[in-house]
């Protein structure tokens, strides 16, 4: 994710990032701009055509194309947000579940750096989840839970929270932490999987196919029809007015599908990285 200070107009204004749709769309404006030039020629220097009101139509379908795009935006938006709240949620019960260990488990009890490692490699193995996949090797190694225990598991952040409950159970075991005790951890615990399971949803269930189908075919039927007409209006001006207007519509799109999936690497996308580094100085620090 790209940290930036919203209050920059000129800087914002004049910056060409690598997330900047302008650099991911300028063949496709190159080939708007010329495919419009082309259509003016023809009409306006070789058939002379002199068509009435050849605005209109585009002007009504474009209102309506609007009020699709808006929508298109606020549903990849509210995606990106619950996945921003299910990691903030990460955080706070991460923070509070080390809190609580602190206050039970005595200072030379080892049973402290296991869980740590083992909710840091919770976390790790998460982030890892949403993307590629999780590499056993990049885990933290901790006695038994090397990578070889992690191999050959399709969940791995499953496998990791089984080992969590075990470590657990295994000190209400030893009545190192009584029932009542065990009972406020479970809040905590649960919560992970909770927001796994949240994150796998976001990311397991597109915009439905029809919509998305339907509305590239839109901003593409509306944008090479609009030269048709335009040109007749406003001659060979029509080609920075189409161009402009095709940038519009089609950063809006490019922009909803980057942030409709908002755990992977894209500029755009949660910075899951720094929350995980977040996380892991803070059970550094607590436990």
């Amino acid at each position: 994710m790209i940290g930036y200070n919203p209050k920059d107009w000129w800087k914002l204004i004049f910056a060409f990032h690598r997330s900047d749709t302008f650099r991911f769309l300028l063949p496709g404006i190159i080939g708007v701009s010329v495919y419009t030039g082309v259509v003016a020629y023809i009409e306006n220097d070789i058939f002379h055509a002199s068509f009435k009101n050849t605005t209109v139509v585009h002007s009504l379908v474009g209102f309506v194309l609007s009020m699709l795009l808006v929508f298109r935006t606020n549903t990849a938006y509210d995606r990106w947000w619950e996945g921003r709240r299910l990691w903030g949620s990460f955080v706070n019960n991460s923070r509070n579940l080390a809190l609580k260990l602190n206050a039970f488990l005595p200072k030379d009890n080892p049973a402290r750096e296991t869980l740590r490692i083992l909710i840091t490699n919770y976390i790790f193995a998460a982030k890892e989840h949403l993307r590629s996949g999780v590499h056993p090797k990049k885990l933290i190694p901790l006695g038994q839970y090397d990578a070889d225990f992690y191999s050959n598991k399709k969940h791995i952040p499953n496998n990791i929270m089984g080992a969590i409950y075990q470590e657990i159970n295994n000190l209400h075991t030893q009545r190192i932490i009584s029932g009542d005790r065990l009972i406020l951890l479970n809040y905590e615990l649960q919560s992970f999987s909770d927001n796994l399971g949240g994150c796998e949803r976001i990311k397991r269930t597109p915009i439905p196919y029809a919509y998305s189908l339907f509305l590239k075919k839109v901003i593409f039927l509306y944008v090479f029809t609009m030269p048709i007409g335009f040109v007749i209006e406003f001659k060979y001006w029509a080609i920075p007015i189409v161009a402009i207007i095709f940038y519009v519509f089609a950063s809006i799109e490019v922009i909803a599908e980057e942030i409709e999936d908002p755990f992977g690497t894209d500029a755009n996308d949660l910075p899951t990285d720094s929350i995980y580094e977040t996380i892991k100085e803070n059970l550094e620090e607590i436990l």
